[in-house]
C-alpha cells in the first residue's frame, strides 16, 4: 500500500503529503515515542505512529526513510513543525486515535 492510498482509506488528516506519495510503499506500522530509539529502530518505509510532535520527529522520520509520521492521540502539531515538514518534503498526518489503535488502523489496511 502507498502513502497515498493509506491517507484516502484511513481519513487521517494531513499536514503535508509528500510528492513520492503515490510511489511510495509502507511496509508496517511502527510506534514508538522515545526518539533515540525510533532513531536506531524504525524501519525503512515505516508508518510511524507517535505522539512526538517536534522538530527532532522530522529529523529522525528522514535519517531513516519512513514512509510518513502519524501524530496520534490530537498532539499539537506547531507552525515550524508543519513548515519543516514542507521543506524535507515529509508526509506529516494527525489523528485523535491513541497510538495502538492508529496502529492497528495501518496495520489491518496493510
Amino acid at each position: 500500500m502507498t502513502v497515498k492510498e493509506l491517507i484516502e482509506k484511513t481519513g487521517f488528516s494531513v499536514i503535508h503529503v509528500a510528492e513520492s506519495a503515490e510511489e511510495t510503499e509502507i511496509t508496517k506500522a511502527y510506534c514508538c515515542d522515545l526518539l533515540s530509539v525510533a532513531m536506531s529502530r524504525v524501519p525503512e518505509g515505516a508508518a510511524w505512529i507517535t505522539v512526538m510532535s517536534n522538530l527532532n520527529t522530522l529529523a529522525v522520520a528522514s535519517l531513516t526513510e519512513a514512509a510518513c509520521v502519524i501524530i496520534a492521540e490530537g498532539a499539537a502539531i506547531d507552525e515550524p513543525v508543519r513548515e519543516k515538514a514542507k521543506q524535507q518534503d515529509i508526509t506529516l498526518l494527525s489523528t485523535e486515535l491513541p497510538v495502538f489503535d492508529a496502529a492497528l488502523k495501518v496495520y489491518n489496511e496493510l
